[in-house]
């Protein structure tokens, strides 16, 4: 079993669509860490789901709901460290603001 320190997602702006950000494709997926910045001049909300291999995001898979990050604020998501993706699992967002909040996460990809 080979395991790779990865980025899952390079930095980015989230989008306020919902929208996939990494699916684990053949591969188990472990999230070390994700982060938020709010670059914005006002307050602005993120949601995030972990989403398993033939499901749809909904409020069945969402980890975080609407967490709001004030003006320059930078949140690092422990409730989504640790948790594993299996293949086919995907990481989900949606930010309630277009244009407000990036994001960035990394892990391990084990095959």
């Amino acid at each position: 079993m080979a395991t790779i320190n990865t980025v899952l997602i390079p930095a980015k702006t989230a989008e306020n669509i919902q929208t996939t950000q990494y699916t684990s494709s053949n591969v188990s997926t472990i999230i070390d860490k994700f982060t938020a910045t709010n670059y914005s001049a006002s307050a602005a909300t993120i949601s995030v789901n972990l989403v398993t291999s033939g499901d749809t995001a909904g409020n069945q898979n969402l980890i975080v709901k609407a967490k709001t990050l004030q003006p320059s604020e930078t949140y690092s998501f422990p409730e989504l460290v640790g948790h594993t993706l299996l293949s086919g699992g995907f990481i989900s967002t949606i930010a309630g603001t277009a244009s407000a909040i990036n994001i960035r996460a990394s892990g391990r990809a084990i095959s």
